[in-house]
């Protein structure tokens, strides 16, 4: 996001792919998106690359981009893997927890809280900003390099969970059975807090993902 909270073109095309706007398959042409959102084809392609990257979009020398597609199970997979990091780091975090990591993790769940009643987007952002604070109290920079790559490429599929009916007040109230368990120095309770907050995610997803096929 822009630092004027204005969603940056990156967001805003990852923001169109996951409410299905541009469906998995979809070619997206540069020229298009750069009249679309009002902007020249350099930013175009360069939100492509970082959407490459983040494995949403497909980039083939002569046929151009196209939106990743990506099969539930795949998606249930990988939150699978999510959910084992981040347990693993929220373990660490616990045991390794300095002053200036416990004052960053406690600022970010505030952050979270005030977040609750702005809406989805606003909770995403310090949402996400949180998890990072966890990966980097670990402790462990393979882990937090590891941990971040895999939540790039899941931050819009943990966008739109968060849309789900009242997931943002459950996800505020599993923070904070995280944070006590890390504060407190509970590396058991840590890791179990993290694999249940991403594991339960990947549940839901699934259970959307089974809603859209019955819609379609």
């Amino acid at each position: 996001m822009r630092s004027n909270g204005t969603p940056s073109l990156r967001d805003q095309i990852e923001e169109a792919i996951v409410s299905g706007t541009y469906r998995p398959g979809d070619r997206l042409e540069e020229q298009s998106l750069a009249e679309q959102y009002g902007v020249s084809r350099t930013p175009v392609r360069e939100a492509l690359r970082q959407l490459q990257e983040a494995g949403l979009v497909d980039i083939k020398p002569r046929r151009g981009a196209a939106v990743t597609i990506v099969g539930p199970s795949e998606l249930i997979h990988m939150f699978e893997v999510m959910g084992g990091l981040e347990a693993m780091a929220g373990r660490l975090a616990s045991r390794r927890l300095d002053e200036a990591s416990r004052k960053e993790l406690l600022d970010s769940h505030e952050a979270c809280r005030a977040a609750v009643n702005q809406g989805s987007d606003a909770y995403y952002y310090e949402n996400e900003r949180f998890h990072m604070v966890i990966y980097k109290a670990s402790g462990n920079p393979f882990l937090e390099e590891q941990a971040r790559a895999l939540h790039r490429r899941l931050k819009p599929y943990r966008r739109i969970q968060l849309r789900s009916l009242n997931r943002i007040e459950q996800s505020f109230a599993e923070h904070d059975r995280i944070v006590t368990a890390i504060v407190n120095g509970n590396s058991n309770e840590a890791e179990q807090a993290l694999w249940d907050h991403i594991t339960i995610q990947a549940d839901r997803f699934h259970d959307f993902l089974a809603g859209l096929s019955r819609e379609g």
